[in-house]
């Protein structure tokens, strides 16, 4: 089973930078970062398959990096460039099999979410 940690969240003014990790135990195909906002829906940030192949939230191309160190039994969410709508609580989750979406249904696995406030 596996079981997912994350860490790294904290409080930046906008333009800052932080990076998110995400602690994994057991065998993990696609993982990926969602966030979630109070009454809004989790969504997709950003995803990675254990071949390496990435893909991004439209809003967040070019600002964001994941990366995922098996060795390491880790997860990497870098932020850069930070906007106050990046605000909100984020989740490291872990896919069901190897193919990627940002749907949630994709995914089996969460973690308890870190908290990333930007402000303006």
């Amino acid at each position: 089973q596996v079981q997912l940690v994350e860490s790294g969240g904290g409080s930046v003014q906008a333009g800052g930078s932080l990076t998110l990790s995400c602690a994994v135990s057991g065998y993990t195909f696609c993982m990926g970062w969602f966030r979630q906002v109070p009454g809004k829906e989790r969504e997709g940030v950003a995803d990675i398959t254990s071949c390496g192949s990435t893909s991004y939230l439209h809003s967040v191309k070019g600002r964001f990096t994941i990366s995922r160190s098996d060795a390491k039994r880790s997860l990497y969410l870098q932020m850069n460039r930070l906007k106050p709508e990046d605000t909100g609580m984020y989740y490291c989750a872990a896919g069901r099999g190897d193919y990627c979406n940002f749907s949630t249904h994709r995914y089996s696995a969460w973690g308890q979410g870190t908290q990333v406030t930007v402000s303006s």
